[in-house]
């Protein structure tokens, strides 16, 4: 199979003002009802072996881990070369919206997602 990336399927780019690209076109990580793991990760790898970069997840959604395990196994196979091919977004429910709260939300996001880092973190 050919694998293509978000350019090469025409979704654009628009520029960041941290001068940072994101691919206006995100995938949704939002599945309902929730699929078992392995399907979830089948799901997100497809996604990727399609062109998209852009994924749009959040902790509400319950598939930070089958995305992060999809990631890890897209560069292990060679999907994506680097971490920065994908532009990652995910989201702090509100009930994790409090002073004390928001760092140990994003520690478990990230953990789930198994990154350093997210590209995008909004209040949901």
């Amino acid at each position: 199979m050919e694998v293509k990336n978000h350019l090469e399927v025409g979704i654009p780019e628009i520029m960041l003002n941290s001068g940072h690209k994101m691919p206006v076109i995100g995938f949704g990580c939002a599945i309902l009802p929730p699929l078992p793991l392995e399907e979830e990760v089948r799901i997100f790898i497809q996604a990727m072996e399609n062109g998209y970069r852009h994924f749009d997840s959040a902790s509400f959604y319950g598939s930070e881990e089958a995305l992060g395990e999809a990631i890890a196994k897209g560069l292990e196979i060679g999907l994506i070369k680097v971490r920065d091919e994908l532009f990652i977004a995910s989201k702090l429910w509100v009930t994790d919206n409090y002073y004390d709260l928001v760092l140990p939300a994003i520690k478990t996001t990230l953990r789930k997602l198994r990154l350093e880092y997210l590209d995008l973190y909004l209040v949901h």
